[in-house]
């Protein structure tokens, strides 16, 4: 589910459908969107697990926790409600703090 049109911000432009991937299983999205919108529009809400194992999703969506931090093309720690979806990556669920994917 995405939003089409918003009351302040008018209709919404989406990027050309493009895939990616999270935790090995293949997905679609709209390129330039944040991953954490296309992983939501896909169903995913954990992105990542505590030391604790507990698990996280998206929390403020502006790039100022790291709730929704994942591993993303090998990197640790990407926060995905502020990093563009492109072509091709490849995202995994993180577990611990800086570790990376299982």
């Amino acid at each position: 589910m995405r939003i089409e049109e918003h009351p302040v911000l008018g209709k919404i432009e989406k990027g050309e459908l493009v895939d990616f991937t999270m935790d090995g299983k293949p997905l679609k999205g709209h390129e330039g969107e944040p991953i954490s919108a296309a992983l939501k529009a896909a169903g995913v809400m954990v992105h990542r697990h505590t030391h604790k194992h507990s698990p996280r999703g998206v929390f403020c969506a502006i790039g100022r926790c790291t709730d929704c931090v994942m591993v993303v093309n090998g990197k640790a720690n990407v926060r995905t409600c502020v990093t563009p979806l492109e072509q091709g990556m490849v995202v995994e669920t993180q577990y611990g703090v800086s570790a990376k994917a299982k």
